[in-house]
């Protein structure tokens, strides 16, 4: 019987061991989800803008060559 106690003592430490393990995996599982979806956020709320200004610069670009006949 005493030999058990020890057995059970021992793997303690063991099984407190994967717990951790597998709380910082979920823990960094759980911060790669909130940048994700932070980055995703900014994209989304400046998106609009961002498809102007890329339109707007491309127009820029393309109007005067189409004015001075390089076409």
């Amino acid at each position: 019987m005493a030999d058990d106690d020890t057995n059970q003592q021992q793997a303690g430490p063991v099984r407190m061991t994967a717990i951790m393990a597998m709380m910082n995996d979920i823990r960094f599982k759980a911060q790669l989800i909130a940048r994700t979806n932070k980055l995703e956020s900014g994209i989304m709320g400046s998106g609009l803008i961002g498809f102007i200004v890329g339109l707007l610069f491309s127009l820029i670009l393309v109007v005067p060559v189409l004015f001075l006949g390089g076409a």
